[in-house]
Parts: structure tokens; sequence; C-alpha cells
């Protein structure tokens, strides 16, 4: 952990949840951009909240001024609960985001962010589409999503202008032609990163800039 990251529990859906919370480093009296919850691969393959592409995906939020907040679903390292296929997991990202980026007292939401890796993205995808029914998302990036495993939600159309999937194209775990079919019928664009597999091995930075180029956008 750098030192402008801190480790805390909260309350969550089944006991407490985990979260490493990553803060940019900002001129004095400067507020961040916003909150970034970033979401960690399958529980049941050794997804956790220290998985490489999660701490890329905060590096890259945190470098573009944001906060990034990190977190272990139910059964994962202190988080308390067990592995429920993704229902309960969508529970306790919403029950992060309530606590870390609440609506305001004005009832204006702060700015926030939603970012997924693998099982990740697929437990994202659904919590975008809740959200954005409810408030406003700055940014969506989904990375490896977990089409071909599980039922990934449908980007919605408001979103589509704020939101970058990024995929392997030899990632073997998820194959590209799945994630295709599924962002097909939105017109959603994937960008594909070449001869690179679902963990990125080796190509880590590179992710790390497309996102924070992503981020840089309007």
């Amino acid at each position: 952990m750098n030192p402008r990251t801190a480790k805390t529990t909260i309350q969550g859906p089944t006991g407490a949840l985990e979260l490493l919370i990553d803060a940019p480093d900002l001129p004095p009296g400067q507020a961040p951009r916003g909150v970034a919850v970033i979401a960690h691969p399958h529980p049941l393959f050794g997804g956790t909240m220290d998985n490489k592409v999660v701490q890329t995906l905060a590096r890259a939020f945190m470098q573009c001024g944001w906060q990034a907040v990190r977190f272990n679903f139910r059964g994962v390292g202190a988080s308390q609960g067990s592995y429920d296929e993704g229902r309960g997991e969508l529970q306790d990202l919403l029950a992060v985001v309530a606590h870390c980026a609440p609506l305001e007292d004005s009832g204006e939401p702060g700015a926030l962010a939603l970012a997924g890796f693998s099982f990740g993205a697929f437990v994202t995808s659904h919590a975008a589409e809740q959200l954005a029914a409810e408030r406003p998302i700055a940014k969506l990036v989904l990375v490896g999503t977990a089409a071909s495993r599980f039922a990934v939600a449908p980007v919605p159309a408001v979103l589509h202008p704020c939101t970058l999937v990024i995929h392997g194209e030899q990632d073997d775990t998820v194959p590209l032609a799945d994630v295709m079919a599924w962002a097909r019928p939105q017109t959603l664009p994937v960008t594909v990163v070449p001869g690179v597999e679902h963990f990125f091995h080796g190509q880590l930075p590179l992710l790390r800039g497309l996102v924070a180029r992503h981020l840089g956008a309007p």
C-alpha cells in the first residue's frame, strides 16, 4: 500500500466489507474529481481487491485525480458472508457506493465512476444499470467483461458516451467473440488490445494509459 492508501471496513448487507481507499496526489485544498468504485474478479478463482488489473485501474483513476475505492466482495479476505453468484455481490457494490459516494445534503450526487474487471465487470454492469436511473455516472470502465460466463447487463444508452470497454484479443477466459456478441446489439464500441490475454500480463502500463486517456476525455 502506498502512503495515500487507507484500509477500512464498512457494514455491508451480510456483515463487514473490507475496503482500500486510494487518494490522489493533489495540490493542497484541491478536492478529488469524484469517487471511483472498482470491483474485482471472481471470488472463487482467487479474485480480490489486490488483483493486478484492479490495482492498475485504481492507479489510472488516481493519476487522473479521482479517489479510488477497491473492496473485497463477501467471503473474500476480511469481508463477511459467502459467494452469491453475483446477486449478493451487486448488493455489496451498491453498499460501497452508498457509503463512499453518497448523495450530498443538497440531494445532488457527488461525481461517481464505476469500474470492474472480469466477474467484477459483470457485477458493475448491473450496478450501472440500476444506478443510472437514480444518479449521474461520470465514467464507466469494463475490462475483460465476463460475457461468456454471466448475464452481463446492457449499458444504458445514456452512459455510452462515458463508457470504455477493453478486451484482450487473445483472451482465453472470455473469448472476444462473446464480448462482441454482447456489445453488438447495443452498438457499444469495444477497445481491443492486440495479442493480450485476460489478465493483461506484460501490458498493464498500456491498460492504465488507455483508462487514463478515457478519464481525461470530457
